[in-house]
């Protein structure tokens, strides 16, 4: 139930940044540049990150949203089984693993992260632009899950449920290949666009 008596008892995220739009089209903008510009890591693990970090801190909402997301862009869902209860799980793809370490302890015990993080990630192969992609998308969402927990937004399983149903009737190979054809999309400027927010 949303906290906010402005807005339906059922909110959404739009309904919050409808009601409140100050800097949400530099908030939008900025989703576009970390999410869908160009990076070593695919939008599919960035997305794959948004929805860990999101699991971690209990918000439903974006961890939805983003497993989706993660799923539209090739991410098996078997990898979302173990992803919150050991990122070692075998469904989680190997390369991902210590960068997933990473974002966890990012996420929960941000005062602990060292050198060994940051050197197990340089160890799979990554270079420090994927290291600092993964700490940014890491930080995005753990800003927004604030906000939708904030506003108390709802959960809109049955809405995402539904959504994965149709994601997963497409291909993985199809779905992986707008990986490089959808760098620099301007998704979610465009969803601020249909509401009213970004002329």
């Amino acid at each position: 139930m949303g906290f906010f008596p402005s807005l339906p008892d059922k909110t959404n995220l739009a309904d919050v940044f409808t009601a409140y739009p100050a800097g949400v089209e530099h908030l939008l903008a900025y989703h576009d540049v970390i999410l869908r510009g160009p990076s070593p890591l695919s939008i599919a693990e960035r997305e794959l990150i948004a929805a860990q970090v999101s699991g971690l801190n209990r918000c439903r909402f974006c961890a939805n949203a983003h497993q989706n997301y993660a799923e539209a862009y090739g991410i098996g869902e078997d990898a979302f089984d173990g992803l919150m209860v050991d990122t070692d799980a075998p469904t989680i793809p190997e390369k991902m693993k210590p960068i997933l370490d990473y974002t966890e302890k990012l996420t929960l015990t941000p005062h602990a992260v060292g050198q060994a993080d940051a050197d197990a990630v340089f160890a799979a192969g990554w270079d420090e632009r994927a290291l600092h992609d993964a700490a940014v998308v890491c930080a995005l969402f753990n800003f927004m899950n604030r906000v939708i927990h904030g506003a108390g937004v709802d959960t809109h399983d049955d809405l995402y449920a539904q959504r994965n149903r149709l994601t997963r009737k497409r291909s993985l190979e199809r779905r992986r290949a707008d990986n490089e054809r959808h760098i620099g999309a301007k998704h979610y400027t465009q969803y601020g666009k249909q509401l009213g927010i970004v002329e």
